[in-house]
């Protein structure tokens, strides 16, 4: 557990905020299920991956507490395809002496909101490995519900991995055409 002496800060992620995330990516990337990465990626591709983002209108936030970075996420298009534009995936990494702590559930909260201001109208969450239930616990608790699983689709840590598929709308949803654009 860390301290709580200094109080939870959510923001929007900044440039000097990659080292930390990088860090945090590539733990998850070793020795996690939630990323079907199996090569952490260097700073430098961190950094474009967040600039694309940013730049496209995405948010990106990270949890701080005093300078640490304890946790970030962002809403990224779901998929490529212009139909998908107002459609977003949310993806969450916390450092792992953060985690059981609330944090992910502050992040994905914020998140929510900040995707619903930009305009977007549904979010997905691709929880990698039906067996994370505390992600999936998370998405419940915060309106998604499971639409689906992809069965055994990807191989990683010597074994077969399942995506559980979860939706949730944000804003109108469904009930009215995305915003322009």
């Amino acid at each position: 557990m860390l301290p709580a002496s200094d109080p939870l800060r959510i923001r929007p992620a900044t440039r000097e905020d990659i080292a930390a995330i990088t860090a945090i990516y590539q733990h998850a990337v070793r020795h996690g299920t939630a990323s079907f990465e199996l090569d952490p990626p260097p700073e430098a591709e961190m950094e474009r991956r967040f600039e694309a983002l940013v730049t496209g209108g995405h948010p990106y936030l990270v949890a701080a507490r005093g300078d640490r970075v304890l946790g970030y996420a962002y809403a990224g298009p779901y998929r490529p395809r212009a139909a998908y534009r107002s459609t977003v995936e949310d993806s969450i990494y916390l450092a792992p002496e953060a985690q059981g702590q609330g944090i992910g559930g502050r992040l994905l909260s914020e998140l929510i909101e900040a995707a619903t201001t930009a305009g977007f109208r549904q979010m997905i969450g691709v929880i990698g490995d039906s067996g994370n239930a505390a992600s999936i616990r998370l998405h419940e608790a915060l309106g998604f519900h499971r639409v689906g699983v992809f069965e055994k689709v990807g191989w990683k840590h010597g074994r077969w991995l399942d995506c559980v598929l979860m939706q949730r709308a944000l804003g109108a949803g469904s009930d009215a055409p995305p915003a322009a654009g």
